[in-house]
């Protein structure tokens, strides 16, 4: 990946190094470990350690802009047991972001492997088009897209965005096929004020590699989404996926999100977010077709200083299966341990990408340790 990354921005870097080679830097960098149990696989059924060191150049440019530069590596090396089954282990090491910035007041440019997210869920994400942010992970982690992205913002805080991806062979977001090779990928969003909120419109085309007779086939996907305060804080997030093809009988993919969240005035205050979503595979964009409903619940409460406690639940309404997880967090200065308690289907039903990380599938507790310079 960081080959196939560096043609796009080196050109950049070159044409620049006199101007940011010399300006501020900064060196950060996280390290992780984990350790996974789950009683039904084995006692001892995953580890693993993680450093992704970051190195932020920045400068000043003539015209009042900023220039960025943001390079960070995704080091690893992790190892899975189980009863029964040969040990698996993986080590390797790749770029995670590599991107440079160029910036105004009101404009701002952005090329090379980023990461692209927008909407208003959280949980139940229609719009999760290039990453893989799972809500349960303490460190968030995701990989990211290589591509162009332009921003522009408006004085009354309205703004435009628009796209251009290239190289990106593995699928993102919800996607389960990838895009089709040395093809452009392109899209854009209009984000405006509404009164007491914001809503949002998102277009993104692409060339998938769905394996119909045809091979390739276009695909457009629309969202639209808006967020509002009205004494609690309420959204709705939606898209709809269109194959243009013959060759599929259920050519589109719809998907909705609503939901609500409100912080209850006890003890150090309890934070409350729910969400309810569906998934229907339509014949056409208003008919009706196959589905699966989901329910969610998140809560979250500090206990003190360092501690904080959280959980979420999911409800799959087709199969009447339920998702569990909480969470016990204590954050230092620079260290945070997190323990996860989960107890969930063995075979995942939830919402989840392709290619989703199955840490909690089943029943098991995960042990996850960080430190941040």
């Amino acid at each position: 990946m960081l080959v196939r990354t560096l043609p796009v921005i080196a050109p950049l870097l070159i044409s620049m190094q006199t101007t940011l080679w010399a300006q501020t830097l900064a060196v950060s960098g996280q390290a992780s470990g984990w350790l996974l149990s789950k009683p039904d696989t084995a006692v001892i059924s995953g580890i693993g350690l993680r450093y992704i060191p970051e190195l932020e150049i920045s400068d000043s440019l003539r015209g009042n802009i900023a220039a960025q530069l943001d390079l960070s590596a995704n080091g690893y090396a992790t190892g899975g047991y189980g009863r029964g089954a040969a040990a698996q282990y993986e080590e390797g090491a790749e770029l995670y972001r590599g991107w440079l910035r160029l910036a105004t007041n009101t404009f701002e440019a952005r090329i090379g492997l980023q990461r692209i997210n927008f909407g208003s869920a959280t949980l139940f994400r229609p719009l999760m088009w290039f990453d893989r942010v799972d809500p349960r992970d303490p460190l968030q982690l995701t990989e990211g897209v290589k591509g162009v992205l332009a921003r522009y913002s408006f004085p009354n805080n309205a703004n435009i965005w628009g796209w251009a991806l290239y190289g990106n062979s593995e699928p993102t977001g919800w996607e389960t096929t990838p895009t089709v090779d040395k093809t452009v990928e392109f899209g854009g969003r209009m984000q405006t004020p509404v009164p007491r909120g914001e809503v949002g419109v998102t277009y993104h085309h692409r060339q998938a590699e769905l394996g119909v007779p045809e091979g390739s086939v276009p695909e457009d996907r629309f969202g639209l989404d808006g967020k509002w305060n009205l004494g609690l804080g309420v959204w709705g997030e939606a898209a709809l996926v269109h194959e243009h093809t013959d060759s599929l009988a259920l050519r589109y993919q719809r998907f909705w999100t609503i939901g609500a969240d409100y912080t209850i005035g006890v003890g150090n205050g309890l934070y409350i977010l729910t969400e309810y979503s569906r998934i229907d595979t339509p014949a056409s964009p208003l008919g009706s077709g196959a589905g699966t409903a989901y329910s969610g619940l998140s809560m979250n409460y500090p206990v003190g200083i360092l501690d904080r406690v959280s959980g979420i639940v999911y409800y799959n309404w087709s199969l009447d299966q339920w998702y569990r997880i909480v969470t016990w967090q204590r954050t230092y200065d620079s260290w945070t341990l997190d323990l996860l308690l989960f107890w969930n289907p063995q075979q995942l039903g939830a919402p989840e990408p392709e290619l989703a990380n199955t840490t909690f599938a089943g029943r098991g507790l995960e042990v996850v340790a960080s430190f941040n310079h």
